[in-house]
């Protein structure tokens, strides 16, 4: 059995007949009325973009992450391959495909944007083939992102040197990686996009923009620690937020040595995330509560001029938005 294969739209076809069979879907798909290409250029002319399921992954989260790029590809019209892998042992045929295509209209008939997919399983039986495989897939003047979803070793997936290195972005998630997934040595590190730093998007924009009303001085004499706590389901986020503020406040002067970012589990109830900072000072203050789930926030603020209290939204990024995000920005 193939779930995660099987679980993906699309109509199977021969693999040596991807191209006919995607120009056929369409022809099929103009001939039933329903909205098909007019013209090369309403398909994906903005990116080539790779979907890797890692061993991780279900068949339900396959199914999420395809319905995310589905939804990216609204904005950004884009050629999508997606790698199911697959043990040897499973039997059938070393690599199978699927076709799959939507066409999505704007405010009028002429905005029209069309995205095609074609799903390859493969066993290790067809390493070999996959690179020319994929290739033959891709458009060759459009720069090409690279999404590693759920891999269960980093190792194995350095193997895929040909999309590493390729890659104008690498995307990957800290929540859903191996442990080393962030410090291991990829071909072009610089690549490398984290999705859980681009899901905090909004929160590094509130707290940074709260914290810039004030000077550097003010927010780092005397910072003795800065303490981090997450929910057990935001440990990657709570790891990509204490990251986050011990770089901006090394930047502000925070000598190092004069303190350290902890990150804890344990949060009271009805919160996600929170920040505190700790001052020699009795007099002065900083934190800040968020619960995502009720999309509120609060800052507590004392830096000598005298107590502050506001509360904000909050909220992550839509898995779309955060793809953007990480491809683009």
């Amino acid at each position: 059995m193939e779930p995660i294969f099987e679980a993906l739209p699309g109509l199977e076809v021969p693999v040596d007949g991807i191209g006919r069979s995607l120009a056929r879907m369409w022809a099929e798909e103009a001939a039933g009325g329903r909205p098909a290409p007019e013209a090369e250029d309403a398909k994906a002319t903005q990116v080539n973009f790779v979907l890797h399921l890692g061993f991780n992954t279900d068949a339900a989260d396959a199914a999420r992450q395809f319905a995310t790029v589905l939804r990216f590809a609204q904005r950004y019209p884009c050629r999508v391959v997606g790698l199911c892998p697959r043990d040897s042992d499973a039997g059938g045929p070393p690599l199978r495909a699927k076709v799959y295509g939507e066409c999505f209209l704007g405010r009028t008939r002429a905005d029209k944007r069309c995205v095609e997919f074609v799903m390859l399983s493969y066993d290790r039986r067809a390493r070999a083939q996959l690179e020319d495989q994929v290739s033959i897939c891709l458009s060759t003047d459009l720069p090409l992102y690279y999404w590693a979803h759920r891999f269960a070793d980093s190792g194995r997936l350095a193997d895929y040197r040909f999309l590493l290195g390729q890659a104008k972005r690498v995307i990957l998630d800290s929540a859903g990686s191996p442990a080393d997934a962030m410090r291991y040595p990829w071909p072009n590190p610089a690549a490398i996009r984290d999705l859980a730093y681009c899901r905090l998007l909004s929160v590094r924009q509130s707290v940074g923009q709260f914290l810039a009303a004030y000077a550097p001085a003010a927010l780092t004499e005397g910072l003795s620690g800065v303490e981090v706590r997450h929910g057990p389901a935001w440990r990657a986020e709570g790891g990509v937020l204490a990251k986050w503020v011990g770089e901006r406040l090394a930047a502000c002067g925070w000598a190092a040595g004069a303190g350290e970012v902890e990150v804890r589990e344990r949060l009271a109830a009805g919160l996600d995330l929170s920040l505190r900072f700790r001052y020699a000072q009795e007099l002065k203050a900083f934190s800040w509560s968020g619960d995502l789930a009720a999309g509120q926030a609060l800052f507590r603020a004392d830096f000598g001029l005298g107590r502050t209290e506001l509360t904000s939204g909050v909220a992550l990024l839509a898995p779309e938005v955060a793809l953007s995000e990480a491809m683009f920005f």
